[in-house]
């Protein structure tokens, strides 16, 4: 054994001073020219009644992806039927051929597999993906999506409430709010910029329906895309059974407008009270889909915002620390395209991360990219190309996009090879022509009266409101003065309100107003379902103004609670609440002015005031649970016929603003003055009055 070792020993030495003798590189090897990436080859026919057939065989695994796009995207939306497009999408498969919405989704999901629908700008394409043994299923189930739906109007119904919901939800969302404003202050009146709206949704019929699948959704000009474990032969069958005895071509699309031409920087600010951040999108037109500017212009808006390594990113909130991320990209369509930079920031940077931004959209015009940010850029989109194009269902989706887009038939094989072609010039020159900072939109969605001082001087500004109406900036600020109430119309009543999340009952809320020696009681028990559950005490003056607020309750399993007492033009006490980033304590200091009255007990006091169709009120609020002294805003918009549970009702549709989110309040036109319901901004629920 001893002998052994050291012969082991011995050897190891040998080894390692042959090791040491070598010289080694010491840098790394030149990298290997760029080779065109590895795509399947296409094979193109056309079936017999016009649909373009494309098959990407590939053998590897047994799965199989079907995509079929037609030219019926929002693009085609009727004139004040915005919206019809995604709502055709969304019902092609909730019932079709012989099956219910049901039965389409357990006989595919009963094979592990999906099938969807959806509608872009420009195109609405169906999806399905299977493995390859039930490709009759898939192509069947297509073939019915496609040629057969059947628009049941009981799923038109709820498609309908769904879309309401979400475009309530979106007036919450000040990044949809950005990307809507952005889109309609740059397109103008052409179809990408126009977006579906309550009004445009309920136009919306069954027929309608109907008519658009009729008249988009044809045979002609349709082009379904096959990747997977499948022949051309197998592929070309099934297609024409699946789509046997569909015929006719698209009805020809109206003219449409051209987009505003923009010679200079234009600002808009949507105003979103009380909002502490800022959304921040500015941007341009830019390109037909196939210009061969593309790679070029690519690669310039990779250097300025494709990323986390990106000017903006590193910029904005590596060294300033202003935003949580700030990114630029291209839209790429059928019609003309568009470039956008964006970035959420906190509101007190609003004007200094704007003009960064601008400087940046500048910088890279202006100077040479040097050549190792070049070459770090170049990586990234040459090295993550290959991760798109991975799956079947990736392939199909590419395929598809670029046979659409009118692309070249070596786009995708050449893809790589191109972009890694871009010279430091040729980024500079596309960027020059693609990115115009100085002739650009610029939209900032955020609390216009801590904003708009600061930004007006940037470029020409206007003012809009969430739903689109001007803002003079003197109205930005509004004299709050206590509310005209005549406490001699309030009586003692109860109110009891159903809370509905999206159509459906979710809890109730239960109110009383007794009369004190010296005031009023008003007290208050809520439930959301599992959610929260809350019981609040309000004691008013003989006058109305608030003395004392007391609540308890759980938010989701954490308690809450208020305690807080108004005297001497002080509120005083302590609040748990809940917070955007959990519950939050607060101890309650606050100066108030007389007449303050508190966020909690504000419905007790509706029947107090006199109502008309122009009232419009701005006055002081005590918002309890923050401590703060806010200014709403009552106001008039409108009457509107309102039934309900309790009845149905001639009523003032009245704007409630100035709390975290807008309300619509519908308040009855004859005393006394009663609230018959409630909707959220931004949320899918509402209460209705139940008695």
């Amino acid at each position: 054994m001893k002998r052994l070792t050291t012969t082991l020993a011995l050897a190891l030495a040998a080894s390692v001073g042959a090791l040491g003798a070598q010289e080694f590189p010491k840098t790394p090897p030149a990298p290997e020219a760029i080779k065109p990436a590895e795509f399947p080859p296409f094979q193109e026919v056309t079936l017999r009644n016009g649909v373009r057939l494309i098959v990407i065989e590939r053998r590897d695994l047994p799965v199989l992806s079907i995509s079929l796009s037609f030219p019926a995207g929002s693009f085609y939306d009727p004139a004040g039927k915005s919206g019809l497009a995604d709502m055709v999408a969304g019902l092609l498969t909730k019932g079709a051929g012989t099956r219910s919405a049901n039965e389409i989704a357990e006989a595919i999901e009963s094979v592990g597999g999906s099938i969807n629908a959806g509608a872009g700008a420009d195109f609405l394409t169906i999806r399905a993906d299977v493995l390859s043994p039930n490709a009759d299923l898939a192509f069947g189930l297509v073939g019915d999506v496609a040629v057969r739906p059947t628009f049941p109007t009981e799923e038109v119904d709820l498609l309908r409430q769904q879309t309401l919901s979400a475009l309530q939800l979106e007036r919450s969302d000040a990044g949809a709010l950005a990307a809507r404003f952005f889109a309609h202050g740059l397109y103008g009146e052409h179809p990408y910029g126009i977006r579906p709206t309550e009004t445009t949704v309920q136009a919306i019929t069954r027929d309608d329906l109907l008519a658009f699948q009729n008249a988009r959704i044809k045979p002609r000009d349709a082009l379904m895309v096959v990747a997977g474990d499948i022949s051309l032969a197998d592929a070309r069958r099934q297609a024409e059974r699946a789509l046997a005895g569909w015929t006719g071509a698209p009805a020809a699309a109206g003219a449409a407008a051209a987009p505003p031409m923009r010679e200079k920087t234009e600002l808009l600010i949507v105003h979103r009270p009380g909002s502490v951040q800022s959304n921040i999108v500015v941007g341009n037109t830019t390109f037909l889909p196939t210009d061969p500017i593309y790679y070029s212009a690519n690669m310039a808006t990779r250097v300025l915002g494709g990323g986390a390594d990106a000017r903006l990113f590193m910029i904005l909130r590596e060294q300033k620390s202003w935003t949580y991320g700030a990114y630029a990209g291209l839209q790429r369509r059928k019609g003309l395209g568009a470039f956008q930079a964006t970035a959420e920031v906190r509101t007190e940077v609003t004007d200094s991360a704007l003009v960064e931004l601008l400087t940046q959209l500048r910088r890279i015009g202006a100077e040479i990219v040097p050549a190792e940010e070049l070459a770090n850029a170049r990586s990234a989109a040459v090295g993550s190309f290959p991760l798109t194009i991975e799956t079947t269902n990736q392939i199909a989706g590419a395929v598809s996009t670029a046979k659409l887009l009118g692309l070249p038939d070596d786009y995708l094989r050449m893809y790589r090879t191109r972009l890694a072609a871009v010279t430091a010039q040729q980024l500079q020159d596309a960027a020059r022509r693609v990115i115009r900072p100085d002739a650009a939109l610029i939209v900032v969605v955020g609390d216009a009266t801590r904003i708009y001082d600061r930004l007006k001087d940037i470029a020409p500004t206007r003012i809009v409101d969430v739903e689109g109406a001007p803002i003079e900036p003197s109205a930005l600020t509004v004299a709050a003065e206590a509310l005209p109430l005549d406490a001699s119309k309030l009586a003692a009543r109860t109110d009891s309100f159903t809370i509905l999340v999206q159509g459906n009952p979710f809890g109730f809320q239960k109110s009383t107003l007794t009369k004190t020696d010296d005031g009023f009681l008003f007290v208050e028990e809520a439930q959301i379902g599992p959610i929260m559950s809350q019981k609040t005490e309000v004691t008013l003056s003989g006058t109305g103004e608030t003395r004392t607020v007391t609540q308890a309750g759980k938010v989701q399993g954490q308690d809450m609670k208020i305690d807080v007492t108004i005297a001497n033009g002080r509120a005083t006490g302590s609040a748990t609440t809940p917070g955007p980033q959990g519950m939050k304590s607060v101890t309650v200091d606050t100066e108030v002015p007389g007449g303050i009255i508190d966020d909690n007990g504000l419905t007790a006091l509706i029947p107090a005031l006199p109502w008309s169709g122009t009232s419009s009120w701005s006055f002081p609020v005590l918002a309890s649970g923050d401590g703060t002294v806010k200014t709403y805003t009552f106001k008039v918009t409108g009457t509107e016929s309102v039934t309900v549970p309790a009845g149905t009702f001639e009523s003032f549709v009245v704007a409630l603003s100035g709390g975290q989110q807008p309300a619509t309040l519908y308040i009855t036109t004859e005393a006394p003055h009663r609230v018959v319901k409630m909707t959220v901004a931004g949320a899918p629920i509402e209460m209705v009055r139940a008695k």
